[in-house]
């Protein structure tokens, strides 16, 4: 995963979830990284990663084709 970028980042992991499927179909492969604190769960977030190459495009449908 050394070429994946992180794209999106958020403490809801339905939000994370849905940035991923969103990319996933567009034909961009993705990933959901859970970076919370395992004790407790109550500090971190969720990231979304993408391939280096596929980065830009990400982020256009992020921003123009998501809302929560």
């Amino acid at each position: 995963m050394q070429n994946w970028i992180r794209v999106f980042e958020d403490q809801n992991q339905i939000r994370a979830e849905i940035v991923k499927g969103v990319l996933e179909e567009s034909g961009i492969p993705a990933v959901v990284l859970n970076k919370k604190e395992t004790v407790y769960q109550l500090t971190g977030t969720f990231e979304v990663l993408v391939p280096h190459g596929d980065v830009m495009v990400a982020m256009q449908l992020i921003q123009n084709e998501i809302t929560f």
